[in-house]
Formats: structure tokens, sequence, C-alpha cells
């Protein structure tokens, strides 16, 4: 079986990455853009929350999302985590990943989407309704929740559709 969910959640790794540190691969020497109707910063709470039609981009990876809150953890410019909230989207080539939250801890290593999240490769699709992935192990866990169920479409005979990663 194809390792589909490993591949599309390390897009949503390398795109917490890049975001949270901007070390990511050869986007680490690329700036990161970051585009929002407004952005509030807050030096007591170590905050920076971007607000209204959120774009962040670095390299070859873009997140989309209503709200976009980046916590440091107090030491120099070190981030704790980057939380996505509403309409949540990150494109990297044909792989995309939609939700309506997505948590990158740095802490914790972990990436959690959750609020009816897909991961999508080309034409292939696995949904959940929590969908984490352990950085440092590189594994992810789809969890179907309470009554829900894990959906997995996995297209084989090696013909991939020409799905584009924009929309879903």
């Amino acid at each position: 079986m194809k390792s589909l969910a490993l591949i599309l959640l390390l897009t949503v790794a390398s795109a917490g990455n890049a975001i949270a540190s901007g070390a990511a691969g050869n986007r680490s020497s690329q700036p990161i853009q970051i585009k929002s109707d407004e952005l509030y910063t807050d030096t007591v709470h170590k905050t920076a929350t971007f607000v209204g039609r959120v774009t962040a981009r670095q390299g070859d990876i873009t997140i989309y999302a209503d709200r976009l809150v980046v916590q440091s953890s107090g030491k120099g410019q070190d981030i704790s985590s980057v939380e996505a909230t509403g309409k949540v989207k990150v494109v990297q080539g044909d792989r995309l990943a939609l939700a309506g939250h997505a948590l990158y801890n740095t802490g914790a290593g972990t990436i959690v989407l959750d609020r009816n999240p897909k991961v999508f490769q080309g034409d292939d699709v696995v949904a959940g309704s929590v969908i984490t992935y352990y950085v440092a192990e590189q594994k992810s866990v789809v969890s179907g929740g309470g009554t829900g169920r894990v959906e997995a479409v996995i297209h084989t005979g090696g013909g991939r559709g020409d799905h584009d990663a924009t929309r879903p």
C-alpha cells in the first residue's frame, strides 16, 4: 500500500517548519511572506496573530487560512507553535491538505489537523476526524473519532490523475 498519508503529511510538516522556523530543506534560505488583512502582536504573550485572508508562502509551499497565530517560546525567536484556523489549506505541488484547524506544536513534534481534515496527492485522498503527524518519527495516525470512520481512496496501477492541488 502507498504511504499516501505520510507523503501528504510531510507536506504539512514542511509547511509548518517553513512558517515556524524558516528551516525546511531548500526553502530555508528563502523569505517567508505572510499577507493578511490585519496583524496583531502581543509581546507579553509572545504572539503574532494574522487575521483575514491569510496567505503564508515560503518557496513552493503556501498556507491559506482565515487566521494564523504564531506563538514564541520566549527563547529569542524560537517558535513554540503555529495554529491555523478557518478554511486551512496547505499546497505544495500536487499535494494538498484541507482542514478547519491545524496546530503545529514544536515541543511535542506534532502537526494535528482536525475539523474535517483531508489530505490529497493527485487523485488519492485520506480523510478522518483527526489526522496527527509525528514529525520526528515520520509517521501519521488518522482517527475516525467517535462514530466517524477513516476513509482512503488510493488509485493503483501507477497512473495518476491530473488533479489540480489548488482545488479539491
